[in-house]
């Protein structure tokens, strides 16, 4: 029988926060499993504090992280006794539960707008790590989901199938929802900061997809409600907002992108490339780029008719011209007329 020598559970929580001023100095992401080759991360990490707190009658270790002073990473480390079984499994869910309530804003819980993630974190006593995940499979998929209900064998083989070794006693096991690590001496943290990672690039492209959507419902609500209200002055300054708007979310994301390119070593890069396709960033990211290009598509578009808006206006400011002009020799002549009758 596969037995641990010990595990813990590492719960991540990501949401919004905004830059504070400070004078402390900021760190970047390094050491990840220290290969030769690897190149620090473009993300620039500053800690804010570490504190014991208690949730459902247990300690737990909370690590506040601030990434590119955007984003707020909170690492809760904690520990409970025979971790796969239904019981430990239930005060697990009860403990994120309640860390979540406590360390997320009321605002953004009531937006959804945050990431939640759970990993375990174990050491073997014997045995080797795909026979401890072969062997329990079931309890695994259950804790990894978060889930009470019973996977038929598709979809727990689904769950476990994307798995990433940098060694033959190292194995990290990586799903949309949670992930295993399993490590000798238990180095475990390097692969934490990697999903530490994935769990904040996931909420940078919702954060910009939601600025996104707010965009194009201002303009559905500014112009395309009402396509004949294209005054010359309020007009001018929607679309200079718009078009400022969209060049702020289009820098936002192409940082999003850029930070993430010095990713070299073998094992991080395999890691990195195995969190993307369980996270669907690939599949966000395309879909920021159409909803920016539909973006630009439109304001080319109210550009457009906002040129012809401002040259129908001038034709008829010509045209009222014209009359007037008529009307006043009209006027003059018939005047001469009347003085030139006059006795």
């Amino acid at each position: 029988m596969i037995t641990l020598a010990n595990a813990e559970i590492c719960y991540l929580l990501a949401f919004p926060d905004a830059a504070e001023k400070t004078t402390e100095p900021s760190q970047t992401i390094r050491g990840l499993k220290d290969a030769p080759y690897f190149q620090p991360l473009d993300i620039t990490v500053r800690t804010l504090s570490q504190v014991q707190v208690e949730a459902m009658g247990v300690g737990v270790t909370v690590t506040r992280q601030k990434f590119d002073e955007r984003i707020q990473m909170v690492e809760c480390r904690f520990s409970l006794p025979n971790i796969l079984t239904a019981e430990s499994n239930q005060l697990c869910e009860a403990i994120q539960k309640a860390l979540t309530g406590m360390l997320v804003p009321q605002t953004h819980q009531e937006k959804g707008l945050f990431e939640q993630y759970v990993i375990l974190l174990a050491r073997l006593a014997n045995g080797t790590p795909d026979e401890f995940v072969e062997a329990n499979a079931a309890a695994l998929a259950r804790f990894i989901r978060t889930q009470r209900e019973v996977f038929d064998q598709n979809q727990i083989d689904e769950i476990l199938s994307s798995r990433v070794r940098y060694s033959q006693d190292d194995l990290t096991l990586v799903d949309w929802e949670g992930a295993l690590v399993i490590a000798r001496d238990s180095d475990y943290q390097s692969d934490i900061e990697l999903l530490k990672v994935g769990n904040y690039q996931l909420l940078r492209y919702r954060m910009v997809d939601q600025t996104l959507d707010g965009s194009l419902r201002l303009i559905n609500e500014k112009f395309r409600a009402n396509p004949r209200r294209f005054l010359p002055g309020p007009t001018r300054g929607q679309i200079r907002r718009i078009v400022q708007l969209r060049l702020d979310i289009m820098l936002d994301f192409e940082h999003t992108e850029q930070n993430l390119l010095l990713i070299g070593d073998w094992y991080t890069a395999q890691l990195y490339h195995a969190i993307r396709d369980e996270f669907y960033l690939e599949e966000w990211k395309q879909s920021i780029k159409d909803k920016l290009d539909n973006l630009q598509d439109i304001i080319q578009t109210i550009q457009e008719n906002f040129s012809l808006t401002w040259a129908g206006l001038l034709e008829r400011v010509e045209l009222i011209g014209w009359i007037l002009l008529l009307i006043g020799y009209f006027v003059l002549f018939f005047m001469e007329e009347i003085f030139k009758n006059k006795p």
